[in-house]
């Protein structure tokens, strides 16, 4: 059995079940096609202290403790020492590098083979070309992005001398099967209202965040009548932008209580009746052609999507299921025809999630690429 490693954030992000579910496909999914695959996540000694519980229970729970290493200030802990960890390194075929997890230079050089998967598109591309990201991107062998439109020539994004290979995000169909028929109650998201990335600028124009594009849409429940929620981590001092969103029709959950761990996403997500969802503007606006994990894991579960527009590839776009919206009139049309042909919508997500985001089918796809 070949053995073969994922580095991204876990206990960085801890309660956050629907990111642990990005991280979970990969590792489980590379199980699934036969490897030894193991979890590393990179982080200041702070940081592990504080997300370790997390990252505990989490590999536990899906019988990865015996496969997942947290490399605190350099230290490995659990199943593996420093020597061990080298010994992992040299004994993989390969390194999957989640936006850049893995830093330790001396560590990555170790690794036969470095894909680099960038899940902020846009973000990454713009901060490598203002060189602050040193040189992270050239350590590794592949660059692949679930930015589907990059090398589009409408995408706005410097290709920063690399060549960016579109992937869907891959999901674990099994785990993401309906659980029961689908019933539209009302639209739901997961967001964080202030994004910790913070503004980008490039060529003298600044993108926009996704505080900024939630708020273009907020009066979406009012025009539509239709029940909207969003499960919304927001700081305190910003409870206001809640109440107001509250004033405006909007059901505002606590992640916290919905969204934990991976079992509570995925009961909230099953349990909705579609998902609505904004973009970060730079996604949007410089036409990446983002589509992100969680609207994927909606899908998988037979729940449509309504989400902004992005400027996704004919390629990668279906018939239905997946239904985009740009303004705010348009997100009140397009709401009402989804709901109008719901059971439709619901079959066709199903059905595209089966096409797309397979975690056999993108996985694979990665491994050939990369060789």
């Amino acid at each position: 059995m070949e053995t073969i490693a994922v580095a991204g954030a876990l206990a960085a992000k801890p309660g956050n079940g629907g990111e642990a579910w990005v991280r979970l496909s990969w590792v489980l999914g590379l199980r699934r096609l036969g490897f030894d695959a193991w979890l590393l996540e990179e982080c200041d000694a702070e940081t592990a202290a504080a997300g370790r519980p997390f990252f505990e229970e989490t590999v536990e729970r899906f019988g990865l403790g015996e496969r997942a290493t947290l490399i605190a200030d350099g230290e490995p802990g659990g199943p593996l020492d420093r020597r061990g960890l080298e010994d992992l390194a040299n004994e993989s075929v390969a390194l999957v590098n989640i936006s850049g997890n893995l830093r330790d230079r001396e560590l990555l050089r170790l690794f036969g083979r470095r894909a680099y998967l960038d899940l902020d598109p846009g973000f990454t591309q713009i901060w490598a070309a203002q060189g602050a990201l040193g040189e992270q991107l050239g350590e590794h062998d592949c660059h692949f992005t679930v930015g589907l439109n990059l090398s589009g020539e409408d995408c706005e994004v410097p290709a920063v001398g690399f060549e960016w290979l579109p992937l869907p995000p891959p999901v674990l169909l099994d785990e993401w099967a309906p659980s029961s028929p689908p019933r539209f109650d009302r639209f739901t998201s997961v967001a964080t209202w202030r994004n910790p990335l913070g503004t980008i600028k490039h060529e003298g124009r600044a993108y926009s965040l996704k505080h900024h594009q939630l708020r273009r849409f907020a009066e979406l429940p009012a025009r539509t009548g239709l029940p909207f929620e969003v499960a919304l981590g927001i700081h305190p001092d910003e409870a206001g932008e809640a109440t107001r969103l509250r004033e405006l029709g909007w059901t505002v959950a606590d992640p916290a209580a919905v969204a934990a761990d991976p079992d509570t996403f995925r009961e909230y997500v099953r349990g909705s009746g579609a998902e609505f969802s904004v973009a970060q503007g730079v996604y949007a606006e410089a036409s990446t052609g983002w589509i992100s994990d969680r609207t994927a894991h909606y899908l998988a579960a037979g729940r449509p999507a309504l989400v902004q527009e992005t400027g996704l590839p004919s390629r990668f776009r279906p018939d239905a299921g997946l239904v985009t919206f740009s303004e705010p009139e348009d997100a009140q049309a397009q709401a009402e025809g989804l709901l109008s042909a719901y059971e439709l919508h619901a079959a066709a997500a199903r059905a595209y999630a089966e096409r797309t985001f397979d975690s056999d089918r993108v996985l694979t796809r990665m491994l050939e690429a990369l060789g």
